[in-house]
């Protein structure tokens, strides 16, 4: 049986930890030369060791231009070219209205909105015509969430790529989509709170999700390499919410 993404040269940005490396993981195991990004080179190592032989870790912060150019560069001479892009990096913390800071609001919007900006941007010389890609959303994009409104609004401004991107890209016949989880057991998600508040976040959010529990990274995951393979070759521009109900209700 043929590997859905067999011969296939994919990114996955924030690919060190939870849905990024679980996506990576899948990636190879469908047949994907994979190239991940992460900040810091312990984490990036230990990720290329838990994806194996066909990884490539590339140290580099989405939201520094600088550090995109090297990240393409290196990718171009190792491999040519991308058939899969995964603007997965990105992060947030909790704020009420009346605590937002600027430097709040520049730390989530850099990495959620201008990182994956230009992180599809300086990938488009490298992509193929054709090719897919994706981009990290999220429940908030639809849903008020307290205390949550600069991470909310900088995952609407994702959702919306995903609809702008396919007008220009049309030419390419590439597609972009948007994957919106809800929350996720990660250690992001955890790290919201200090340690000894965790168990509890964790038990409060698992109670909104009509399933009854949170989701895990490989399942998100799934629909990433869904996106990523031609399965998905007539599906454009959508919003997949991978959330157990949590939006829908």
């Amino acid at each position: 049986m043929s590997k859905k993404l067999e011969g296939k040269v994919a990114l996955v940005t924030g690919g060190t930890t939870g849905i990024g490396l679980a996506s990576a993981q899948d990636f190879a195991a469908q047949g994907a030369k994979v190239f991940i990004t992460g900040r810091r080179q312990a984490e990036l190592d230990a990720a290329v060791a838990l994806i194996g032989a066909s990884a490539t870790g590339i140290r580099g912060d989405v939201a520094s231009l600088d550090d995109l150019d090297r990240v393409f560069a290196e990718i171009k001479a190792k491999a040519g070219h991308l058939d899969i892009v995964f603007a997965n990096a990105g992060g947030g913390d909790m704020a009420p209205l009346t605590e937002v800071t600027e430097k709040h609001f520049d730390r989530i919007f850099n990495s959620n909105v201008k990182g994956t900006l230009f992180t599809v941007q300086k990938a488009l010389p490298l992509l193929k015509d054709g090719g897919s890609i994706i981009l990290t959303s999220s429940t908030t994009s639809v849903k008020g969430t307290e205390n949550f409104s600069v991470y909310s609004a900088s995952k609407a401004a994702v959702r919306n790529f995903a609809r702008t991107w396919l007008l220009e890209l049309k030419p390419r016949n590439i597609r972009v989509n948007a994957i919106s989880p809800s929350p996720v057991h990660t250690l992001g998600l955890a790290g919201l709170v200090p340690s000894e508040h965790q168990e509890g976040l964790l038990s409060q959010l698992a109670t909104m999700v009509p399933i009854g529990r949170l989701g895990q990274p490989s399942e998100v995951a799934k629909a990433a390499t869904f996106f990523a393979s031609d399965d998905s070759s007539f599906i454009n521009g959508i919003e997949l919410f991978v959330d157990g109900g949590t939006a829908q209700i």
